[in-house]
């Protein structure tokens, strides 16, 4: 299985490198390995949905 880094998943999700750690940690990605200090998950990794309610994310539009 081909893996890649924290920061190269953080650019191709379009979010930040401290999020995908947060989501390596909570197990919210499949597969994923810690080497040390830094997380490796699988290419073929998906983006996890967002897990804001979706009244949040309704109102959130509104504002917009």
């Amino acid at each position: 299985m081909k893996y890649m880094s924290a920061k190269e998943t953080a650019e191709i999700w379009g979010i930040s490198q401290r999020r995908v750690a947060i989501l390596c940690s909570e197990q919210r990605i499949p597969d994923v390995a810690r080497v040390g200090n830094m997380w490796l998950i699988p290419k073929d990794a998906e983006k996890p949905i967002d897990g804001r309610s979706v009244r949040y994310l309704q109102e959130k539009r509104k504002r917009e």
